[in-house]
């Protein structure tokens, strides 16, 4: 009994304080509210993003796909240039990938971890929306977060969002209003057929850039 009228120092191995304890769980707690923090900061700059280049946008929605079933698309943005379909990667590290490779590697400080090719899933999402909007243009792209490096080269449909915003951005706000006014019976459309499915989460925008 007389143990736990101890002091919590005496309780300790001598090498251990009170003070080291604390230390580590503020370490602890900040390194995870950095973590959250950064977490928060690049959805954030995903979302400035999309509501940047795009009119109008779709995320988390499925529709059906080409062949049979059913696919789901991480964000769909309605562009001055026609559709964009959009497979987000979180990811942190060297990322190590080719068009060709079946399998892409990602390197961190404390880990190594492969998967699979996305452009061929990215392609078989296109080949869906294509198939119910038929007459507006559908591309798309893998956005690698700020996290993501490619040192040994690019695959073809990846970006960066900054690579997003240079490529699909529209300055001319006028020229782009007239663009989508065009798109917007076949994105209505589109809007239908996702109704159908699982309801996705939508927002509207004027493009700022």
């Amino acid at each position: 009994m007389r143990v736990a009228d101890e002091p919590m120092n005496e309780l300790l191995p001598p090498e251990i304080s009170t003070t080291h304890v604390l230390a580590g769980t503020l370490l602890l707690l900040l390194g995870l509210w950095l973590f959250y923090r950064s977490r928060r900061r690049r959805s954030r700059n995903l979302q400035d993003v999309i509501r940047a280049i795009g009119f109008d946008y779709l995320s988390n929605l499925v529709i059906p796909n080409a062949d049979e079933g059913e696919i789901q698309i991480d964000h769909l943005i309605l562009t001055s240039e026609g559709l964009l379909v959009v497979d987000v990667k979180d990811v942190t590290g060297i990322v190590f990938g080719s068009d060709k490779m079946q399998d892409w590697t990602v390197i961190s400080r404390n880990r190594r971890f492969t998967f699979g090719n996305p452009q061929p899933a990215l392609y078989d999402r296109i080949a869906a929306v294509r198939q119910i909007v038929r007459q507006v243009p559908v591309t798309g792209r893998i956005l690698f977060l700020d996290g993501a490096q490619f040192t040994k080269g690019v695959p073809s449909l990846v970006c960066s969002l900054d690579q997003l915003v240079a490529e699909f951005g529209e300055r001319d706000k006028a020229a782009a209003a007239k663009k989508i006014e065009a798109f917007k019976p076949h994105w209505e459309q589109l809007l239908r057929r996702a109704e159908e499915g699982e309801a996705p989460k939508s927002g509207r925008q004027t493009p700022t850039l």
